[in-house]
């Protein structure tokens, strides 16, 4: 299996800021320490360009964020301080998801270890998201023919804002998201099926919503490709999370997750999204265990 990694293109961070940047080259170690993937091949992926940013972005908005021209406003609403390496970070960890789908369609599966970045919308990005990594992929592959029809699969905690607005209306594009009611973003907007979670939804209720709503994806299709958020954050102890699943219902969503689109030989593109637990090392836990279940599945 082809893992994609770029943790090695830092966006630097005050030390009091909340997201876990670190949580990357913790997990691309513990990929690598890790015997179940001695067969796999770890690959910094290539960067986004201009011209694949903007099939879903538009073009002042990917100008602004390449030039350093946002306003103080667009920074804030995004969250990360802007510099170059912001920029060269946003464009890996996008590119990196176009090489995860590229090799799923090649091999059945492959994981990229950063991306989800759901938020990002046509003309401004929000919520530590700059660029869709996953909507970009989805157009880039559609625009070289290699692809007629995606679907994104969203199992981050918060609703995958930026990916239903960026592809609405699109026949060729099918978005669901399973996230909690009360969390961020404030103001919803509809993918094409949306699951709304009351707060301490726990393994068993979250597990059947998911077998359910997968039934509703598979009736949308045929799709060339599926891109699934596995979001760390629906985690009982996530400080932004609200619900309360435990790693080991999180896993079970991973292996039903990957387990229906092995059946239906659906191309699975994954790619890490969020995750903000108290100790690091539990966010790092739960996407060890996403990649590694990616990779139990790509050996058969």
């Amino acid at each position: 299996m082809r893992i994609y990694y770029t943790d090695h293109f830092e966006l630097p961070l005050p030390s009091t800021h909340r997201f876990p940047m670190d949580k990357y080259r913790r997990l691309r170690q513990r990929v690598v320490q890790n015997d179940r993937h001695r067969n796999d091949v770890l690959v910094v992926p290539p960067e986004a360009t201009d011209d694949q940013l903007r099939l879903c972005h538009d073009q002042r908005y990917v100008g602004s964020v390449v030039d350093g021209t946002l306003t103080a406003a667009e920074i804030r609403r995004i969250g990360f301080p802007w510099s170059p390496k912001m920029v060269q970070r946003s464009r890996r960890s996008t590119g990196a998801t176009i090489a995860a789908s590229r090799a799923a369609i090649q091999d059945g599966i492959s994981v990229n270890l950063a991306g989800g970045t759901h938020h990002a919308m046509h003309a401004a990005g929000e919520g530590y998201c700059v660029f869709n990594d996953a909507a970009v992929a989805i157009r880039t592959l559609q625009q070289q023919q290699v692809i007629r029809r995606a679907c994104v699969i969203d199992l981050d905690v918060h609703q995958g804002n930026g990916t239903a607005e960026i592809l609405s209306n699109d026949p060729t594009a099918f978005t669901f998201s399973m996230h909690g009611v009360k969390n961020f973003p404030l103001r919803k907007t509809a993918s094409d099926l949306d699951v709304s979670l009351p707060d301490g939804t726990d393994d068993a209720p979250y597990l059947n919503q998911l077998q359910s709503a997968l039934r509703i994806v598979e009736s949308a299709g045929p799709f060339d490709l599926a891109i699934y958020l596995a979001g760390a954050d629906p985690y009982v102890d996530d400080r932004l999370g609200r619900l309360a699943l435990t790693k080991s219902g999180l896993r079970d969503r991973d292996e039903m997750l990957i387990q229906w689109a092995t059946e239906r030989s659906i191309p699975l593109a994954i790619a890490m999204a969020g995750g903000y637990a108290a100790d690091i090392d539990d966010i790092v836990d739960i996407h060890a265990s996403t990649v590694a279940s990616a990779a139990a599945a790509s050996v058969h």
